[in-house]
């Protein structure tokens, strides 16, 4: 009887979050991977005492570059409280603030087909002003701040609007390239590749030459290569609120999922899915 206790409190345990979806507030009831909906749960598999390393997997196509940093923030800081290894695997995609959120890996693996990259920051919107002139409806809009009905969708573009838009993406691309040249730092081969922070993507083989990634693998491979076969991967994931299961059967829930969907699809499909 102890001899079973013991081989049983050898076993190793590892922690396996799992970020899934576009980053940020999307739809009326928040759909979308944020900050405040992950934090709990990245605290509780960081306090599992018995582990050495924390693995995330991660399958998504960017979003909000301000949950993107909070998350990836977190997950450094609670690496470094808990003294614990991080090990990210990307799925479909880990593009733009999913791949931000990746760098939080002390190392970074990839299936080959996955999509990794997309190092920029994009701003999309339509310019509606001749659709309403021919609509004959007229625009009309009183603000205080001369500023504050910059590109607005439904007036002709001002090139100073622009230049300002312009201006804050080159700040906020200033910041995701620190953010992975300090996570990758020597892995990064940045010379005679000058499309590494263009906003290009790459399948997981061309990422791991470019060293975005360090290896080829999936998760429960490399956690039974790395801790053993009878390695414990205790599974951590946030689950669907009450009020989203109740409203997903009726047909309001119904017409607010395809809304979802749709807003999510627009960004899934920049990386062909």
């Amino acid at each position: 009887m102890f001899s079973i206790f013991k081989i049983f409190k050898k076993k190793k345990i590892v922690p396996h979050i799992r970020l899934s979806g576009v980053i940020g507030a999307v739809g009326k009831f928040k759909q979308g991977l944020d900050f405040v909906g992950q934090q709990e749960i990245i605290q509780k598999a960081f306090s599992i005492k018995k582990s050495e390393a924390i693995a995330i997997s991660i399958n998504s196509p960017g979003g909000s570059p301000v949950q993107s940093h909070l998350i990836y923030s977190y997950i450094r800081n609670q690496a470094k409280k808990n003294n614990k290894k991080v090990l990210v695997f990307a799925e479909d995609v880990a593009a733009s603030g999913g791949y931000l959120i990746a760098c939080a890996g002390d190392e970074i693996y990839a299936n080959s087909s996955s999509i990794i990259g997309s190092i920029g920051v994009i701003y999309s919107a339509f310019g509606l002003q001749e659709l309403i002139k021919k609509a004959g409806i007229q625009r009309r809009i009183y603000t205080a701040g001369k500023n504050k009905s910059t590109l607005d969708p439904f007036v002709e573009e001002k090139q100073e609007d622009i230049d300002r838009l312009k201006k804050i993406q080159l700040e906020l691309h200033s910041d995701f390239i620190k953010v992975v040249e300090e996570s990758r730092s020597s892995k990064l081969k940045k010379d005679g590749n000058p499309d590494l922070f263009t906003g290009e993507f790459w399948s997981g083989s061309t990422a791991k030459k470019l060293g975005l990634i360090d290896e080829i693998g999936n998760a429960e491979e490399i956690l039974r290569h790395k801790f053993g076969e009878d390695v414990v991967i205790k599974k951590f994931e946030k689950q669907k609120s009450w009020l989203g299961k109740k409203l997903s059967g009726t047909s309001q829930g119904q017409l607010e999922s395809l809304l979802n969907i749709l807003e999510e699809k627009s960004i899934w499909q920049r990386y062909g899915f």
